[in-house]
């Protein structure tokens, strides 16, 4: 499937906080940096509009472990832990979105998120920019990253996961199959780099050229990058 005109990417919670050694990591977080730097970079060459949800806990909140929740103190506003990782290539034009600023909610989705400079939420953003279908990718599949695209799927939205720059917390065994399942049976598609790279129907329309990479060389570019960025703590 190639971009489809009239998207935007979404970008969830690629925070310090789910990162290996931050208070809440999802596993192999950071490996799929490259990946969504990669995918930034595609959208942005399309012209299409980026936003990146973000965890903006209150010091206190009943999400978390002390006060009944099920989680460890996480993403607290103003805190290194909620910072976006520093390898992550967001543009300067990109919306970010906050979520999980109430003490007496969880807000997984990013559809709970707002951005804070204009109190707006990001159904509003996404209808001003004209946005009829969304490609979701981030962190964590089996949490915010699901019920994102599920709450996008409800908003009328065609929805894309890239699977490929995701992971899950897997707090079962099974949680990012069981994901995996929830999304395709709402209807949601599954798409990875080697299906979205150059092959980019808005770019043409909008006049972008994409250049001849190729797929083959874009996936060895990224491979070292992919490695690199395991081995690299935030």
């Amino acid at each position: 499937m190639a971009l489809q005109s009239h998207s935007a990417l979404l970008v969830v919670d690629m925070q310090r906080d789910f990162m290996p050694g931050g208070a809440l990591p999802v596993p192999d977080g950071d490996a799929i940096i490259p990946k969504v730097n990669a995918y930034i970079a595609q959208f942005r060459m399309a012209g299409a509009p980026i936003f990146a949800s973000r965890d903006w806990h209150p010091p206190e909140t009943t999400h978390f472990q002390a006060q009944g929740g099920p989680w460890p103190p996480h993403c607290i506003q103003g805190t290194p832990g909620a910072e976006f990782h520093p390898q992550l290539k967001l543009p300067e034009n990109v919306v970010i979105v906050s979520k999980g600023m109430d003490p007496q909610e969880d807000a997984y989705s990013a559809f709970q998120a707002r951005g804070l400079e204009e109190d707006r939420a990001l159904d509003a953003y996404l209808k001003a920019h004209g946005v009829e279908h969304l490609y979701v990718l981030g962190l964590a599949l089996d949490y915010c990253v699901k019920w994102s695209a599920l709450d996008a799927v409800r908003d009328g939205l065609e929805v894309t996961v890239l699977i490929d720059a995701t992971r899950a917390v897997n707090v079962a065994p099974h949680d990012a199959e069981e994901t995996i399942e929830t999304l395709v049976r709402a209807g949601v598609h599954l798409e990875t780099i080697e299906t979205l790279w150059v092959t980019c129907k808005a770019c043409e329309e909008m006049g972008v050229a994409t250049g001849a990479t190729g797929v083959a060389a874009a996936e060895e570019a990224l491979r070292p990058r992919e490695t690199r960025a395991q081995e690299v703590q935030p």
